[in-house]
């Protein structure tokens, strides 16, 4: 419990998949939590994301999620970051070397960039791949990237990753269930409907029960991580392990 208290994590995403990792973490006693997300609420989001209900249409995502993690365990200590992932932010994101961080964003592009720079890093990640359309829980699977199999979205993560000698060292949550495609779809539609940033692409259906189940597997992946990997209180003796916030514009702390 004290190397969870004690622990860093960042979850990139609070849609299906981000916000049920996050519920996961604060229950079990994540102290330190940096969450991630631009976007606002939507009544299509309603479906399958634990933010969304009618009273919190139209709030931040990242406020929200703030709000329910305190009144989970109030001594957590939270810093919302209310901006898009792309090159320009990562290093607000990754900043302070957390123990562990969770991505749940479905936009190729972002999620290929924010993989990279982990791994550089060196940072321990899990990662949801392709969700939507799935129904069976039995075909949920955990494993490396390199492991990966039946997932269009894993597929080209793997090829993105490739050019940059990246092709193993990520933990990722997939589906071996193969997806059920839209006549419009691309590979790069993943679980969610595009946001408002970046260009159109179709809504794909999730069912909630699957998408909830990535994110809390994720987070599983994370806590047994913290627990077997992470340092002893008398190894962190005077140092301190919130995330720092130096730097960081008043705008985009949810505090």
């Amino acid at each position: 419990m004290e190397r969870l208290r004690r622990a860093r994590v960042v979850v990139a995403g609070l849609g299906a998949v981000g916000s049920y990792a996050v519920e996961g973490l604060a229950r079990a006693g994540v102290g330190h939590l940096r969450l991630v997300d631009f976007d606002t609420i939507h009544p299509t989001n309603i479906n399958r994301q634990l933010y969304a209900l009618h009273s919190t249409l139209g709030r931040l995502k990242t406020e929200v999620a703030v709000e329910r993690v305190r009144d989970i365990n109030p001594a957590c200590d939270i810093e919302a970051l209310n901006l898009f992932i792309e090159s320009s932010t990562l290093d607000r994101v990754l900043a302070g070397e957390p123990d562990a961080l969770i991505d749940a964003i479905d936009s190729l592009s972002p999620k290929v960039a924010l993989l990279t720079a982990a791994a550089r890093a060196g940072l321990f990640v899990v990662s949801s791949m392709g969700a939507a359309t799935r129904t069976d829980p039995m075909a949920v699977r955990v494993g490396d990237l390199s492991e990966t199999e039946r997932c269009p979205l894993a597929r080209w993560i793997r090829k993105r990753l490739g050019r940059s000698g990246i092709r193993s060292g990520i933990r990722c949550v997939y589906s071996v269930e193969p997806p059920r495609r839209s006549r419009d779809a691309t590979p790069e539609h993943s679980e969610e409907r595009s946001l408002r940033r970046g260009r159109d692409r179709a809504p794909l259906g999730s069912l909630s029960v699957l998408t909830g189940l990535f994110g809390l597997i994720a987070a599983r992946e994370a806590i047994f991580h913290i627990i077997r990997n992470g340092r002893a209180p008398d190894e962190r003796a005077g140092e301190n392990t919130k995330f720092p916030r130096a730097g960081y514009p008043k705008e985009n702390c949810g505090r």
